[in-house]
Order: C-alpha cells, then sequence, then structure tokens
C-alpha cells in the first residue's frame, strides 16, 4: 500500500514539473505569433485578463518587419498560480527599411499562467 500511495505521489509530482516546462513554450508562441503578425494564432497564446495589453502589443508590430533572433525561454520562478519565464535572444525590428533596432528580451520576466487547458502568456511580472 505504501509503494501504491508512493508511486502515485511520484506521478502527480512528475505531472506537474512537465505542466510547467509548457510555460516556457507558451511565451515562445506569443512572440512567435507577434512578429509573425498572425493574428489568429497569437489570439489563443494570451490569458484573458491580459487581452487588451496584448492586443496593444500586437499592434504595435503592425508598421514594422520584425524576426525572432536567437529565443529560447525557461522558467524561473513562481508567483501565486504564476509562472515566471524569462527569454534570451531579441527581436530585430526594421521600420520602412530603415532604423534597424534590436529590442533584447533579457530584460523581461513573463508571466504564463494555466487557462483553458494551455498555458498562456498572462504579462510581466513587475
Amino acid at each position: 500500500m505504501k509503494r501504491l500511495v508512493l508511486t502515485m505521489l511520484l506521478l502527480l509530482l512528475a505531472a506537474g514539473c512537465a505542466g510547467q516546462s509548457d510555460a516556457p513554450t507558451a511565451i515562445e508562441n506569443y512572440l512567435k505569433a507577434m512578429v509573425a503578425k498572425d493574428r489568429d494564432a497569437f489570439v489563443k497564446t494570451f490569458c484573458a485578463a491580459y487581452e487588451a495589453d496584448a492586443m496593444t502589443e500586437f499592434d504595435s508590430f503592425g508598421a514594422v518587419e520584425a524576426t525572432l533572433d536567437g529565443v529560447s525561454c525557461e522558467t524561473t520562478g513562481t508567483d501565486g498560480d504564476a509562472t515566471l519565464v524569462t527569454c534570451a535572444g531579441s527581436i530585430a525590428v526594421t521600420y520602412q527599411g530603415e532604423d534597424n533596432q534590436v529590442l533584447s528580451l533579457e530584460d523581461n520576466v513573463y508571466r504564463a499562467v494555466p487557462e483553458g487547458g494551455d498555458w498562456k502568456m498572462c504579462g510581466y511580472q513587475p
């Protein structure tokens, strides 16, 4: 009986850890859809509470060409129900063929939350 209980606890722990590992993927998907200007994919990547801000971010990339460079994200902690994620890499932005700018992703701490059975981008950690 003890063995069964121990096995069940280990399985639950493993399932919880596996779920958190999806949080970095959710942030990467958010960034990819945003720079690709793929509205249909983008609206599936953020939580309901962050919708207005997410759409503002999306619209800000409408007038520029943007590409992701070397993006990789990882879980760095938790805050309540949110998993905190940081990313390495950058977004290269070009406006009307000029004024190249590189936006580092390394200064941001993203908040990912489980919602509707998936992990979603839900803002930034202050």
